[in-house]
């Protein structure tokens, strides 16, 4: 398993700093990033929280999928590599 996790249904008032410490109760927070939109400078809605052990990742996601963050159930499960896209 991996151990980056996927958090979408993120308030648009979260911060990294708030993703860090909701997700240590599950363990070491190696990294946690929400996504912003580059020209508003706003979240997107949805970060990205790295664990240290594989069994943390998996606590996390039993610990915080469909629960609240700052007012918002958030969607937590395994992140996968990005899809290639075809050019614009």
């Amino acid at each position: 398993m991996a151990k980056k996790l996927f958090v979408g249904g993120l308030s648009y008032n979260t911060t990294d700093a708030t993703l860090r410490e909701v997700f240590s109760a599950a363990g070491t927070v190696e990294s946690a990033i929400v996504i912003m939109d580059r020209m508003s400078n706003r979240s997107k809605g949805f970060g990205f929280v790295e664990m240290s052990t594989d069994e943390e990742t998996q606590k996390a996601i039993e610990m915080f999928n469909g629960k609240e963050i700052d007012g918002r159930n958030v969607t937590v499960n395994e992140a996968h590599p990005m899809e290639p896209r075809a050019p614009r």
